[in-house]
């Protein structure tokens, strides 16, 4: 069982890194528009001071998430990141079934489009983003889709599926239709209109890196979390967790 602080699990301490599942709605960095809203060097610092942000996730999606806690630490892992020796992998609950079994997209995004902030694929003015795919699990209408990109854009992975036809489950900003998964289509499974998933279905499952002290390259990895199995034991017709 993982140690938890402040409400957030725990995978991995030690007096240089720290890694974290960080819970879906928790931001990765200050919010520029609202500065005291909770985010993840605010709540674990009087735990693990000092702390240095080495990577982000978006604000709603969950999972593994590394923490560098020297500047020496933080020097070392940002030079893994740049030179692509992290491998991340994400899971994503996503709209359609795709034809394909494994796939790579490899379309330059450009990022921060518009007044909602999206990424697209540009061909002309966006930067080279590669993200390869491989369906884990198909339910008709939905998909479960493992995603490993390979270059680090912002929404990189939202909006590559989106691009490709299959946006995440519950990400509206990248087309997805959130009013599908909802109650009213699994009847006897919630509470009427109660949403099943009300944040988009992608969750940073592991992360695979060498330990910017000791060199052994080290594999963490975050369980599915609560809302997104409740979703795919739905999918799959088996009874769902207790959630009282």
């Amino acid at each position: 069982m993982m140690a938890e602080k402040a409400g957030v699990p725990v995978i991995w301490s030690d007096e240089h890194i720290i890694v974290i599942d960080k819970p879906a709605g928790l931001l990765a960095i200050p919010d520029g528009y609202d500065p005291a809203a909770p985010h993840v060097k605010a709540v674990l610092s009087p735990h693990y001071e000092p702390l240095w942000i080495v990577h982000r996730l978006d604000r709603y999606t969950s999972g593994v998430m590394v923490l560098a806690r020297s500047t020496s630490a933080h020097r070392q892992l940002n030079t893994q990141f740049q030179e692509r020796q992290v491998k991340k992998t994400y899971i994503a609950l996503v709209m359609g079934d795709p034809d394909w079994d494994c796939k790579v997209v490899d379309s330059p995004l450009r990022e921060n489009v518009g007044r909602r902030h999206r990424t697209f694929v540009n061909q002309q003015n966006g930067k080279p983003s590669i993200t390869r795919l491989r369906v884990l699990d198909r339910f008709g209408s939905y998909c479960l889709i493992e995603a490993s990109p390979e270059t680090g854009r912002r929404h990189q992975i939202r909006a590559h599926l989106s691009a490709e036809g299959f946006p995440i489950a519950g990400d509206s900003l990248y087309g997805s239709k959130p009013e599908i998964l909802r109650s009213d289509n699994f009847p006897g499974e919630l509470p009427s209109g109660e949403p099943l998933l009300n944040r988009p279905g992608l969750h940073a499952r592991s992360i695979d890196l060498e330990h910017p002290v000791t060199h052994k390259r080290s594999l963490f990895e975050a369980p599915y979390p609560r809302d997104i199995m409740l979703v795919l034991d739905i999918l799959r017709g088996r009874s769902h967790p207790d959630l009282s």
